[in-house]
């Protein structure tokens, strides 16, 4: 079975290259997998989308980046957490998420390329900011090392639905529903199937700091 395939609840995958588009336009951190002295690693790092590539950069000298750019295999994951699920259980509540796991191999880019990938990568982070600043010095390039993973191999789930609670819950006393985060800040949904007069919560409105 290819790894980009679920083999538990299948119906929150997708293979639908929009929907990769939009979580990495809208997070830029992702952690980095690999091997290492035969040991696993997993690493944070900057990620940003040029066209159909993946892009991270940083220090000549970190050893971690030197390492992949020989072109061994990663795995690159990447998570946005849009709220919570309340269900009436603990049991049944979850994170409202959008995860991607992305497989490949980094090269090193030079020259323009890498120029214009820095440039696509500053302007990514803080918008317009290319424009703001000097152009990098030889040393400056010299000292940054600039990798691409083609965005070839991938999946992505997503979770975002309301509590699927059996009926004796339902016509309990708990509240159900969703928080969502975002602008505004935090915004708390009743659940479809909630009970009138069930007021919300106060658990619900304290949900801040997760993302």
């Amino acid at each position: 079975m290819p790894r980009t395939e679920a083999t538990r609840l299948p119906e929150l995958m997708s293979h639908n290259r929009a929907d990769l588009d939009r979580l990495l336009a809208s997070t830029v951190l992702g952690h980095v997998g690999f091997v290492d002295d035969d040991h696993p690693v997993v690493l944070p790092t900057a990620v940003v989308r040029w066209d159909d590539q993946l892009l991270i950069h940083g220090s000549t000298g970190s050893r971690w980046l030197r390492a992949i750019a020989t072109g061994q295999p990663v795995s690159v994951s990447i998570a946005a957490i849009d709220g919570v699920l309340i269900a009436r259980s603990a049991f049944e509540s979850a994170l409202l998420y959008r995860s991607a796991v992305l497989f490949g191999t980094f090269t090193p880019l030079t020259g323009t390329d890498k120029e214009t990938a820095l440039d696509i990568l500053t302007d990514r982070i803080a918008p317009g900011r290319v424009a703001e600043l000097r152009r990098p010095t030889a040393r400056e390039l010299a000292a940054t090392l600039l990798l691409a993973m083609p965005i070839r191999q991938w999946s992505i789930r997503v979770l975002d639905d309301w509590p699927h609670d059996p009926a004796d819950d339902v016509a309990g006393p708990a509240w159900a529903g969703q928080v969502r985060l975002g602008t505004p800040p935090l915004t708390v949904l009743d659940a479809p199937d909630l009970r009138p007069g069930i007021p919300t919560p106060p658990s619900a409105t304290a949900i801040h700091g997760i993302r």
